[in-house]
């Protein structure tokens, strides 16, 4: 059995680099997807390519909700370790597609099994941390969301080139099956339970109440549509954007390495940031603990101030490695809410709700952010020129600002 804190971090941890990588192969090998069947590929229009995004998100935030209800009334290991299982199932599984409609539903799938893990893995976490070191252990788990984003990118782009788009699916989803059974082992901490009869509603409708719950929500939607549209297209986007300079597997290459760079510096400083918020009580409705979670939410829109402008001065660069350098920048602040944003949604709530406010912040986020962002961004580069289309990016980044910025009589 697995009882170490540790240990337990750094399994989850791990579990979530893998969850990120299986994300963004799709994005890795799009290019590759797009071509005609003459040459390999499943011969998708723009919008079509748009939709393997969505897909994977359908699955992923319509089931939220259950897994996150189930987990506040009981254990969590188990349906972590079955979400992984089928997450890397569906995986294999989309190299097997011969069709836009078999990767759709293979995608689905992928998305339903992420679903389980991701709403409940960092209540998990947060449960075996003690106050002052919450931010610490989140950035740690967040860490992944780049550095496993960048894995994909660069392993996709390096397996497609040398064996075809179809064996970087069968690369990314077979880890996961190895360690799914791991998961079985985690011994869970004591926790308050919703009781039984609690109804999925009940619950959504206590968070709706809770006006710094709703408002870090709200910026997280917009957050998610820019970074969502941003992760599908911003290889292809390079590629295309500097065809004498990078090739597919080059651009998924230097993006990845910029993603890894930028995200690390990010994701840690928020973290650290993060805990200076730590407030000496574990009431989520003490006047201290709102105002730290004001704190957080000026964090996250401190970031979205730095990155959104630094993103449209990108997208016009005329040479790959301006373009390069200012990503770099743009998304450590990008990535400086990532810690932030999500210790809000477990500490702005009842301790016997944490596991549906993820649940509810995950649906929320995709239903209203990247459900249908890489689709419509793909309608604008269907219409618009490529780096016009993209610049609606930076305006998305803005608003979550907006949204974030601290309000005083929230916390009064």
């Amino acid at each position: 059995m697995i009882k170490n804190r540790t240990a337990i971090l750094v399994l989850l941890t791990g579990l979530n680099l893998l969850n990120y990588v299986d994300r963004m192969i799709v994005a890795a090998v799009l290019k590759r997807i797009k071509a005609p069947i003459a040459d390999g590929g499943l011969d998708l229009s723009n919008k079509q390519a748009g939709l393997l995004a969505t897909a994977f998100l359908l699955g992923y935030f319509i089931t939220s909700p259950l897994f996150g209800s189930r987990a506040d009334k009981g254990t969590r290991k188990g349906l972590i370790a079955i979400g992984v299982a089928v997450w890397s199932v569906a995986t294999v599984a989309s190299g097997f597609a011969t069709s836009f409609a078999t990767l759709i539903a293979a995608r689905v799938l992928v998305g339903v099994g992420e679903a389980s893990y991701a709403t409940l893995a960092p209540t998990i976490i947060d449960d075996l941390t003690p106050p002052h070191a919450k931010g610490r252990a989140l950035a740690i788990f967040y860490l992944a969301t780049p550095v496993g984003s960048a894995l994909g990118y660069v392993i996709g782009g390096f397996i497609e080139a040398r064996w075809g788009w179809r064996t970087a699916f069968f690369v990314a989803g077979g880890p996961g099956l190895v360690l799914a059974l791991s998961c079985l082992l985690i011994v869970e901490p004591e926790r308050k339970l919703r009781e039984a009869k609690g109804k999925v509603i009940d619950g959504l409708r206590t968070l709706a109440k809770i006006p710094l719950f709703k408002r870090a929500v709200l910026g997280y939607c917009a957050y998610t549509a820019g970074i969502g549209a941003f992760a599908h297209w911003a290889p292809t986007y390079i590629a295309d954007r500097f065809p004498a300079q990078l090739t597919v597997e080059t651009a998924n290459y230097w993006f990845g390495l910029t993603t890894i760079g930028a995200g690390i510096v990010g994701t840690i400083i928020g973290g650290r940031w993060a805990d200076r918020a730590h407030a000496p009580t574990t009431a989520y409705d003490d006047p201290a603990n709102k105002r730290g979670t004001n704190y957080l939410l000026r964090i996250c829109a401190l970031g979205m101030a730095w990155g959104a402008p630094l993103a449209a001065i990108a997208f016009v660069m005329p040479i790959p490695a301006a373009f390069f350098a200012l990503a770099f920048v743009a998304e450590i602040g990008l990535f400086l809410s990532t810690s932030p944003v999500n210790a809000i949604g477990l500490r702005a709530v009842p301790p016997e709700l944490r596991a549906s406010a993820m649940a509810a912040m995950i649906f929320a986020i995709h239903l209203f952010g990247d459900l249908w962002s890489p689709y419509a961004l793909g309608a604008l580069l269907d219409y618009l020129a490529a780096t016009a289309a993209m610049m609606a990016l930076p305006v998305t980044f803005a608003l979550s600002a907006y949204i974030w910025w601290p309000r005083r009589a929230e916390v009064t």
